[in-house]
């Protein structure tokens, strides 16, 4: 009996402590705002191990957390014109295994949780640069500005409440809620070397079925990210970025939690082609809190993608 109280005062405290903020990981993500052509697909599947250890306010007296989270994923994105300018509609499913697992009271707590992830939807589009093209004509476009080029990209992301969860459960998998992201981007590529620089703001709706029937809120999450890209040639690649996240408080039922989030983020990251329409990527992103609540994470990446 003792066993099962604690893994239920576990689950209570982690969510007030860490977990009223929604299982969407931050990104750092380059080529993002990469110019596609008019009519092409491509799809994606891999595999991300998450582990790390996780840092609560000191009088909910739990020592020693950590996190082990294994993700599934598969991606589609399409790129179709609208109004003379290049549009991509990205579609992201994930499918994850979390453990978290600590000391409360100096008593062996854990809680675990497999489901879908909240689906992700993006459509975005280009400012500046990436004209709608395609066949020949985007292939002699492409080697035309081969030597220099600035795009400007502006998109907006959304998450959909679908993922895994369970109204009388205080950790889940989904948010039970929208995440609208707005973004904005800057790619300037001159010979082999692409520099982007990306901001967003995460905006979260209200979860009105929280746990006990409760409200939970979130101010907006800022974020801005850097990389910097070496292009061998078209497909084989190797990267390096980071990147920073700060804001995110929470409040239940209008009370708040001094919970405010600031995430410092850095990566390297690698592409390369099988063949001409397949290709591999493998990546590592780290993850430190820069405030009192938070976790220091640690994400290995691999995966493939499937052009036509």
């Amino acid at each position: 009996m003792r066993s099962i109280c604690l893994r239920e005062v576990f689950a209570a405290t982690l969510l007030f402590g860490l977990a009223a903020l929604p299982c969407v990981a931050q990104e750092l993500e380059p080529r993002r705002w990469g110019h596609l052509p008019i009519g092409g697909n491509f799809a994606g599947a891999g595999y991300a191990y998450t582990s790390g250890d996780i840092a609560f306010n000191p009088l909910l007296r739990i020592e020693d957390a950590r996190l082990d989270l294994h993700t599934g994923a598969f991606r589609y994105i399409h790129a179709f014109e609208l109004l003379e300018r290049t549009m991509r509609i990205d579609l992201a499913q994930g499918y994850k295994q979390a453990r978290w697992q600590g000391l409360l009271d100096g008593q062996s707590a854990t809680v675990s949780r497999t489901g879908l992830s909240d689906t992700m939807l993006r459509l975005s589009t280009y400012l500046v640069g990436a004209p709608p093209l395609k066949g020949e004509e985007f292939k002699e476009y492409r080697k035309s500005v081969a030597g220099s080029e600035t795009i400007v990209g502006t998109g907006i992301a959304v998450h959909l409440p679908t993922g895994h969860y369970l109204d009388d459960k205080l950790l889940n998998l989904g948010s039970n809620r929208f995440t609208i992201r707005p973004q904005i981007g800057v790619v300037h590529t001159r010979g082999p070397w692409s520099m982007e620089l990306s901001g967003a703001t995460w905006i979260f709706t209200d979860n009105d079925d929280f746990f006990g029937g409760k409200h939970l809120e979130n101010d907006p999450l800022f974020t801005a990210q850097a990389h910097l890209v070496y292009n061998f040639r078209p497909g084989f690649w190797i990267g390096t970025g980071i990147g920073y996240g700060g804001g995110a408080q929470s409040s239940v039922d209008g009370f708040e939690n001094d919970d405010r989030r600031g995430n410092l983020l850095w990566g390297v990251s690698a592409g390369y082609p099988i063949t001409p329409t397949f290709g591999i990527k493998a990546a590592y992103v780290g993850m430190r809190a820069q405030e009192r609540v938070g976790a220091d994470l640690d994400t290995v990446t691999v995966g493939f993608s499937y052009a036509w």
